[in-house]
């Protein structure tokens, strides 16, 4: 049949399945040079291509490597058949040692295990044989690894220098000698193909590792860590009679359940871990001095608040953050408090709060309010490192207002509670971070009268992740609410009540402050006194007589009382002379100094020159500078300025 002539007509899937009827009815041939096989036609021997079910498929012979082949590929390739343990485990830089039973029975130990414990005799249990192991706790593992039939690590065990002593010292001193000796009954132990055990000549565990084991007992001081490995293994029973007879099938050797215990030195890596905890404890602690050597080594007390503050740094690492605060005293009894948030960590944000820190010392110098203390701030933080975000609220407290002035750039609002036990948060104006520039900030105040309570605070003490940040400000609040005590009670009352620790992830500064109220013989220590000025020749001789009478009522020692008369008349007599009405002189006294201030509606600040002798004028303020304790000037927030001295009360 020529399948060419047909093939064509037939779809194909007859022409396959003619393929394979025509190959079952012919037995196949063997290829030949000329090409001609079971698809040549019948007639004239002339190939014909088959059809795709037509392939011949490759015969046994040719499928089938051949027996030269198979020896030289396993000729080419070593086995594992007959590889002795010894050769292994005794190679093994590792401790290994393995075990049989329930009494955790010795079976063999290699060289470097009796290097580090001394040999061990074979067959006798581990509790009594393997002391070490029941000192690092691994035996009560090897029971688990027994029951469960599942391996079980443990890390970094520490193994004490000079363990090798005593017996274990003399016995590694012996084995030195007799190396010949065997020690472990197991040592000629080998595994053939199928895993079943053959006895051998027994050979010395210790050949190698005797010399290693005398050193170990002799000069081994450094403590060494080991990771040990406990693996549960089948040790085949004993074998056949010497005879070499065949024994019952009921009396085929049971396997035994042991443990393998493999122990790696981790010693180095333990060491170089330990090095550099210490590393990190040591910048750790280098990064924390540099932070507390930038905020106030000392909190200034003014006369009429209470403060303290608390600084917690976040996270173990040795990164210092950027959280800051101060208190500065303004002079005539007025207090300055701010404080700030370098966002980001490292030693380029403690940089920058530094800085901002010592111009904000500078700025609160020239006694400005507090938006324009943060108009100049904002300027240096864009000079100092664009690409740092800063916030920062500076407050001004003034007792004879008995209110806390305050400015926000960005800031987290302060938290007041009032002397009725009310909390709430400080009302806007805020601004946008120290550095973004082209905003003009504001100046916003609240209440702080006797009794109050204002807690300033950077986000680490109220944000937390997945956390909404007005609900950890919420818990502030609630928090505050029943804080009771001393500004430092209250502060660590806050920091536990939100739940601040040593692991916390984030910087923490808190500042609180309390405006007390005194009564009794307190409150006879604080005094304030004020006498309007209308001007004219007579303003001069009132305010003097006004000064003398209420000093002399406040029982001032004469000295002190005639030098406030004497700066009482001077500050006047220039505000008479450069300012403009309205005019107040106000006299104030708190339990350290005495407080002299005169104001006007005159906008231009007196300064202290050196005046000639021919000069008629100017020297007013350099008598007030020469008298008194300290004085300054400012500008009030209405329009006008302020001129103040002060006299320190003498002690006792």
């Amino acid at each position: 049949m020529n399948f060419t002539r047909w093939s064509a007509r037939l779809p194909g899937t007859q022409r396959r399945a003619a393929a394979r009827t025509d190959r079952g009815t012919r037995h196949p041939q063997a290829p030949t040079a000329s090409g001609t096989g079971a698809g040549a036609g019948a007639r004239g021997g002339n190939p014909v291509p088959a059809a795709r079910g037509e392939r011949r498929e490759p015969t046994a012979a040719e499928s089938t490597p051949s027996t030269a082949t198979r020896a030289s590929s396993s000729e080419a390739h070593p086995t594992l058949d007959g590889l002795s343990v010894h050769d292994v485990l005794g190679q093994v830089p590792g401790l290994v040692a393995v075990v049989y039973g329930r009494d955790h029975c010795i079976a063999y130990v290699n060289d470097a295990y009796a290097a580090v414990f001394g040999p061990r005799d074979a067959g006798a249990p581990a509790r009594e044989a393997l002391p070490e192991l029941a000192e690092l706790g691994l035996l009560p593992l090897m029971d688990q690894v027994l029951r469960s039939g599942k391996p079980r690590t443990v890390k970094s065990r520490r193994v004490p220098g000079g363990y090798v002593a005593g017996a274990g010292a003399e016995a590694a001193r012996e084995e030195a000698v007799r190396e010949e000796e065997p020690v472990v009954a197991l040592a000629g132990a080998s595994v053939n193909g199928s895993g079943r055990h053959h006895a051998s000549a027994a050979r010395p565990a210790a050949r190698t590792g005797s010399t290693v084991g005398l050193k170990a007992a002799t000069g081994r001081k450094r403590d060494g860590y080991y990771t040990f490995t406990c693996s549960p293994i089948d040790l085949p029973g004993p074998e056949a009679g010497a005879g070499g007879a065949a024994e019952p099938a009921d009396l085929a050797p049971r396997p035994h359940r042991g443990v393998l215990v493999f122990a790696t030195d981790v010693t180095d890596q333990v060491e170089a871990a330990e090095r550099l905890r210490a590393s990190e404890g040591r910048q750790r602690e280098a990064a924390v001095t540099l932070q507390h050597s930038l905020l106030p080594q000392e909190l200034e007390q003014p006369d009429d608040l209470r403060i303290a503050a608390t600084y917690l740094p976040g996270g173990t690492d040795a990164a210092v953050g950027g959280d800051w605060y101060d208190v500065i005293t303004l002079g005539a009894g007025r207090t300055a408090l701010v404080i700030g948030d370098v966002m980001g960590r490292g030693v380029r944000a403690a940089a920058v709060m530094g800085q901002l820190r010592t111009a904000v010392r500078a700025y609160a110098r020239l006694d400005l309010p507090p938006h324009e203390v943060l108009q100049l701030l904002d300027g240096l933080a864009a000079e100092i490192d664009a690409s740092q975000i800063a916030t920062c609220v500076y407050a001004v407290h003034d007792p004879n207002e008995g209110r806390l002035v305050y400015a926000s750039a960005g800031h987290l609002p302060i938290v007041v509670r009032d002397p009725d036990g009310t909390v709430h948060r400080a009302a806007e104006p805020t601004g946008p971070p120290l550095g973004t520039g082209g905003w003009l900030h504001t100046s916003a105040s609240l209440p702080l009268g006797p009794g109050s309570t204002a807690v300033l605070y950077t986000d680490g003490l109220v944000e937390r992740r997945r956390e909404d940040i007005d609900e950890g400000v919420a818990a502030l609040e609630q928090a505050l609410a029943g804080a009771t005590g001393t500004p430092q009670v209250v502060c660590d009352r806050l920091i536990r009540a939100l739940g601040v620790t040593a692991e916390h992830d984030d910087d923490v500064a808190v500042l609180v402050l309390q405006h007390p109220a005194r009564t009794g013989h307190d409150a006879e220590l604080f005094h304030n006194a004020a006498l309007e000025l209308l001007g004219g020749v007579e303003a001069a001789p009132r305010a003097r007589a006004f000064a003398s009478g209420v000093l002399a009522s406040w029982r001032f020692p004469t000295e002190l009382r005639d030098l406030g008369v004497l700066a009482a008349s001077e500050l006047v007599a220039n505000s008479l002379q450069h300012g403009t009405p309205p005019m107040r002189l106000r006299l104030r006294r708190t339990d350290r100094r005495l407080i002299i201030e005169v104001t006007d509606g005159d906008e231009q600040l007196p300064r202290r020159r050196r005046a000639e002798p021919a000069d008629e004028s100017g020297r007013g303020i350099s008598i007030v500078a020469t008298i008194a304790s300290s004085w300054g000037s400012r500008r009030t927030p209405g329009g006008g300025k302020a001129v103040w001295c002060e006299f320190a009360l003498p002690k006792g």
